[in-house]
């Protein structure tokens, strides 16, 4: 893992916290309702979260990297 990996997902875990103070904030004010600002908040903190983790990188399956050999042949 690299230096800038966690300070990636400690940014997502602060925008995660972010957002739920933000959805409960305006559910108080709003009598019961949330925030969608929040809920945007959310879904880019789980975003960054999943980028930082390293699930979007690309990872080759096995016949695709027989057939990248056989074509290197």
């Amino acid at each position: 893992m690299s230096f800038d990996r966690p300070i990636e997902l400690a940014i997502g875990v602060a925008i995660l916290v972010a957002s739920v103070w933000l959805y409960r904030a305006n559910r108080k004010a709003d009598h019961g309702y949330g925030s969608q600002g929040g809920v945007l908040l959310l879904v880019v903190g789980a975003i960054v979260m999943i980028h930082a983790l390293g699930l979007l990188h690309y990872r080759p399956s096995q016949s695709e990297i027989e057939a990248a050999q056989a074509r290197g042949r």
